[in-house]
């Protein structure tokens, strides 16, 4: 890291710019930065999973997916630059088959919900989903590497898996939706 923080305040973002990583600035709004703090949140959220009771083997991959998030912010501030590739989304991947393999096959939708964990777990599913959408959207304006948008996509797969097992871990059941609980009145 070339140069260090060691002041906060800058006041270089009050006329509604910011620094890419390779020095340029660019507006607050461009794509880019909402492409950046799609993926920073994703991470923030991530983070909060991990404020939950979690399997250690658990705790130590979100660990790993929290550096690959910031590599991959780190990635979108560098225009050009390739932080994710292959290796990362053979990683997802792989966990998530594994986590999938114990899981009873799904015949219905399920709901977020059921442990507090798993919650958070589909949240990080919903967040990973957005950050998708908004790098395909700088994408179709600027270049961006496919193995950024593909490492989202897997993301947000092994998020819902995680939270099927996180709440067979707990005890708990999927909150399974049920199609059939209103049905409409005959002639009303």
């Amino acid at each position: 890291m070339g140069h260090r923080l060691s002041k906060i305040t800058t006041k270089t973002g009050d006329r509604g710019t910011t620094g890419l990583g390779d020095g340029s600035r660019v507006p607050k709004t461009h794509p880019r930065i909402a492409a950046i703090g799609d993926v920073d949140e994703l991470n923030c959220v991530v983070g909060l999973l991990m404020t939950e009771a979690l399997p250690d083997d658990i705790r130590a991959a979100l660990a790993e997916t929290q550096h690959e998030l910031f590599d991959l912010g780190g990635e979108l501030s560098i225009p050009g630059y390739t932080a994710i590739g292959d290796v990362q989304i053979a990683r997802i991947e792989a966990w998530a088959t594994e986590l999938n393999t114990g899981l009873p096959m799904l015949k219905d939708f399920i709901l977020p919900g059921g442990s507090r964990a798993a919650a958070w777990a589909h949240l990080v599913r919903t967040v990973s989903r957005r950050a998708e959408r908004t790098v395909l959207q700088l994408a179709a304006t600027d270049t961006v590497s496919e193995a950024a948008r593909i490492y989202l996509n897997r993301l947000s797969d092994l998020a819902f898996v995680l939270a099927r097992v996180l709440n067979r871990a707990a005890g708990r059941p999927d909150v399974i939706w049920q199609k059939d609980r209103h049905k409409p009145s005959d002639g009303a």
